[in-house]
């Protein structure tokens, strides 16, 4: 049995990790997305523990201080996903680990479970569907056009100039989308303040590289999609696709009325999807 790990090391980066729950639970890692870090899952994390489990919420690369590499091209999905390999290494747990990811943490989740599924144990993918499922939607509904601030994020150094001041477009779309003042006050100080927006920018901007063997791959540990209603950002087409991709056991759980920020608005759901998945 590992002791607690406060840190994990690869390629010369050193990430931060939210260690917590008892030690000698089944591990889950929990995988934040943009513009958040580990401390989303603050109100998710105490109703794992409460079953039992051990959580490791880790400070992605471009987040993590000392994990902020320069070129986009070091932000590709293949560094993220090895990334959260060499965590779970590094918990010493015994692989394989129940992985739940948000946003782009889901993005890094649906990737280590097609390139790694030996170290899955069980998925659970919150807000954003497997990612062929979204490149279809792109092309049968409006998908597209409620990605166009991907497009946006391509520009260097734009989007970071118009969110350095409080009250910004960037702060306005934020709670467009459905952030509460508190949590945009949040991500202000987290990512903004602290010189994280450029590294989370940059995993837009490591899209051109993305590993298109991953296209068309289908997922074959036990999967839960746990998708929301009211997201701006992510339509139903891409959610309602993502079942012709898993080929494990899958359910499809929808919050009506719920925006985007999942694991911070509706911690008691996300938490029940988990443990539902995890079979606890």
């Amino acid at each position: 049995m590992s002791g607690r790990i406060a840190e994990v090391h690869r390629s010369g980066l050193t990430f931060d990790v939210l260690d917590e729950g008892p030690i000698e639970g089944d591990v889950v890692v929990l995988l934040h997305g943009f513009p958040e870090r580990a401390t989303c899952w603050r109100s998710v994390a105490p109703l794992l523990h409460e079953r039992g489990f051990r959580t490791l919420a880790m400070d992605q690369r471009g987040y993590a201080p000392r994990a902020r590499p320069p070129r986009r091209r070091d932000y590709r999905l293949t560094e993220l996903s090895d990334d959260v390999a060499a965590l779970v290494t590094a918990a010493g747990a015994g692989a394989p680990v129940h992985v739940v990811g948000h946003d782009w943490g889901a993005i890094v989740a649906w990737a280590l479970a097609l390139r790694q599924p030996e170290l899955v144990r069980t998925l659970t993918a919150v807000s954003v569907p497997h990612p062929t499922a979204f490149l279809r939607s792109m092309l049968s509904s409006d998908q597209v056009l409620r990605s166009w601030y991907m497009l946006l994020f391509q520009l260097p150094w734009v989007p970071e100039l118009s969110a350095r001041r409080r009250g910004s477009v960037f702060d306005r779309s934020l709670a467009h989308a459905g952030m509460r003042p508190e949590e945009v006050a949040r991500c202000r100080a987290e990512v903004i303040e602290a010189g994280a927006l450029t590294g989370g920018m940059n995993w837009y901007r490591a899209l051109p590289f993305l590993d298109r063997t991953l296209i068309g791959k289908h997922v074959t540990v036990p999967t839960t999609l746990l998708w929301s209603d009211g997201d701006v950002a992510l339509g139903r087409k891409g959610a309602e696709l993502t079942e012709r991709y898993v080929d494990g056991p899958y359910r499809f759980v929808a919050l009506r009325g719920v925006s985007h920020w999942i694991p911070t608005q509706e911690p008691e759901a996300c938490a029940e999807a988990i443990l539902d998945r995890i079979g606890a």
